[in-house]
């Protein structure tokens, strides 16, 4: 991967953000700006600057985990023989869908809401992906639908994408929706998302997906990474079998809240 000139400085912070509150300075290309954690156009423009801020210096190991947890289950399942057809959600510049593919993965493709981060895939590592779009999940044209229904999607993977303002609900429930039923589904979430003290509602409806939709297979509790100011982030990562399509979309956000 071809990296560009640039300075990383993390603030000297003494009380604990939220993750979509963080933020740091980056002096690159003779200008200094301060670009929150959450900016992800403004990091992917940048070769190089995600997997250094994120992975070298906060210790992200999210993609590991929860790709890891995947190929364990379909070990046990005595799967790992099938081909697999993944759904990359939120692919982000391409750091799981690169691993997915060291899994034997048959069939790959990615989608972000952000163009940045489709260049910055198709930039860092090329290939990767057989089909990489750029389109909003919330809100799928009938003829985008037929198309990725046509995909035979067998898997889906969404790491550290859900929360926050990242991916709503509905997108992901649409995503869940397109794949066929026992299909392999993996993802993490925060930890404090499937807490009774959530008040997003977001835990609320991935509670609801993982009762009624999903059969759970494996869960685990871990440090997705640590924060600016060096505290632990707790995440779950998880995976299971889809059982069913969620049928009601609209009216489980509105009992969600």
């Amino acid at each position: 991967m071809d990296t560009s000139d640039y300075e990383i400085i993390l603030p000297e912070i003494g009380e604990q953000l939220d993750q979509n509150e963080e933020w740091f300075m980056v002096k690159h290309e003779g200008q200094v700006k301060k670009v929150r954690s959450h900016d992800y156009d403004e990091i992917y423009r940048i070769p190089g600057l995600y997997e250094d801020i994120f992975y070298k210096r906060l210790g992200c190991v999210s993609p590991k985990v929860v790709c890891e947890l995947l190929n364990e289950e379909i070990k046990k399942k005595g799967e790992q023989d099938s081909a697999l057809r993944v759904f990359d959600f939120g692919a982000g510049n391409g750091m799981v869908g690169e691993i997915v593919r060291k899994m034997g993965c048959d069939f790959l493709v990615g989608v972000d809401i952000l163009p940045e981060a489709k260049e910055a895939a198709e930039r860092d590592r090329p290939g990767v992906y057989d089909d990489y779009y750029v389109l909003d999940m919330t809100c799928l044209e009938d003829e985008e639908k037929r198309k990725f229904e046509e995909y035979n999607f067998n898997t889906l993977v969404t790491v550290a994408a859900l929360g926050f303002d990242d991916i709503p609900t509905r997108a992901f429930m649409n995503a869940f929706n397109l794949l066929k039923n026992d299909a392999w589904v993996a993802f993490n979430i925060k930890e404090k998302f499937l807490s009774k003290a959530d008040s997003s509602g977001y835990g609320d409806v991935i509670g609801k997906i993982m009762d009624d939709n999903l059969v759970i297979l494996q869960e685990r509790k871990y440090c997705h990474r640590l924060s600016v100011a060096g505290e632990e982030l707790c995440y779950h990562a998880i995976v299971g079998k889809k059982a069913n399509n969620i049928d009601d979309i609209s009216g489980i956000i509105r009992a969600a809240g």
